[in-house]
């Protein structure tokens, strides 16, 4: 989608996010690979190891999972947030403004990482605005019934299930759990004070 916009949509700014630099490395390593496998079709006028400018005014710029490190973009035609799960909340809302001009689209992608922080809430509670896909490593057919049967065994069930079956399960040492801190809240109490 990355690629796709830069070329089709000219003089798009897209971001690539991940919770560190490594990650957005790799991230655009992919995007420059796909960008290089469809012939180039629109030539670069500079590259770096972490930013591509096409002929057509459009960027793909890789960016560090750190909020404070990504201010000063406006007009985001498509963000995307890789492992968004690991990601801390301010960098998900120094994002969010990015996009208002623009109109442009998020796009998180994630496994869970326990019933916390923004992903959590966007898949829960995140309402129409967004679509949401989960694909489970049994319905990825790359990766074999031997090798999860595998991973099944020596894995504990609740890490099994977050990182291969797409679950939120409960943070580890939790003393409530998500379900009973939801239904200890109420928004028909009148505050205290005003």
């Amino acid at each position: 989608m990355a690629v796709h916009t830069a070329l089709y949509q000219p003089d798009s700014l897209v971001l690539l996010l991940s919770p560190g630099i490594r990650q957005s490395g790799e991230l655009f390593k992919k995007c420059t690979a796909i960008y290089q496998s469809v012939g180039r079709p629109v030539a670069a006028d500079s590259e770096t190891a972490l930013t591509v400018t096409l002929a057509n005014r459009s960027r793909i710029v890789s960016l560090p999972g750190k909020d404070a490190n990504v201010r000063g973009f406006s007009g985001v035609r498509l963000a995307i947030i890789d492992e968004a799960a690991w990601v801390m909340d301010p960098l998900y809302y120094a994002i969010r403004p990015m996009l208002a001009v623009s109109g442009g689209r998020l796009i998180l992608m994630s496994t869970p990482f326990g019933k916390r922080g923004f992903f959590h809430h966007e898949w829960v509670q995140g309402g129409s605005g967004w679509r949401r896909f989960r694909v489970t490593a049994e319905q990825c057919p790359r990766i074999s019934a031997e090798f999860l049967a595998n991973e099944r065994a020596r894995m504990p069930a609740a890490a099994f299930d977050q990182e291969y079956g797409c679950e939120f399960g409960e943070l580890e040492g939790a003393v409530f759990s998500y379900e009973q801190i939801q239904a200890a809240l109420a928004d028909d109490v009148e505050p205290l004070w005003a």
